[in-house]
């Protein structure tokens, strides 16, 4: 059985700053691309950063330079350090390992990758 889950999530002003966790069990995040994901009502899922197994990292153009994603493997664990937060940050935050698509969806599972319940951060 796989699980994700998410900790970390709260409410901040701008330009303040929040480091989210990814606790993995059922998988090992060291042969796994981990990605993080967000959704704000109303909103498609989308994209926010992701780390291979091999230790690359790529961030969407919207938090390049602001967050830093980072892997754990003694602890299997994935972070997601956000600096710099802005209103348009906020969102749901959903981890997912070796994901096919954005789905947002904790729910899917196997060849569409593991997600997350996700974690709300709230910027104003």
């Amino acid at each position: 059985h796989v699980q994700l889950v998410e900790s970390g999530g709260g409410s901040v002003q701008a330009g303040g700053s929040l480091r989210l966790s990814c606790e993995v069990s059922g998988l090992s995040v060291d042969d796994s691309s981990m990605s993080w994901y967000r959704q704000a009502p109303g909103n498609e899922c989308k994209w926010v950063s992701s780390t291979s197994a091999f230790g690359g990292t790529e961030y969407a153009d919207s938090v390049k330079g602001r967050f830093i994603i980072s892997r754990d493997n003694a602890k299997n664990t994935m972070y997601l350090q956000m600096n710099s937060l802005k209103p348009e940050d906020t969102a749901v935050y959903y981890c997912a390992a070796d994901a096919s698509a954005p789905l947002c969806d904790a729910d899917v599972g196997g060849d569409l990758g593991y997600w997350g319940q996700g974690t709300q951060v709230t910027v104003s």
